[in-house]
């Protein structure tokens, strides 16, 4: 589970746009550019070439 307080601090790389914490699947999705970043060990992949697209 991430730390509140990073979650907080934490912007989609592409858009600079909030991104919102799918805690089941271990996603951050950022709703502006329909991009999603994977959690890994409990450390954000903020890369934007490793990001997901979805609808």
């Amino acid at each position: 589970m991430l730390d509140k307080a990073l979650l907080e601090i934490l912007a989609c790389p592409a858009c600079k746009g909030d991104l919102e914490y799918d805690r089941e699947r271990q996603k951050l999705n950022c709703h502006a550019c329909k991009l999603r970043y994977s959690i890994k060990d409990d450390i954000p992949i903020m890369l934007i070439d490793e990001a997901e697209q979805f609808e």
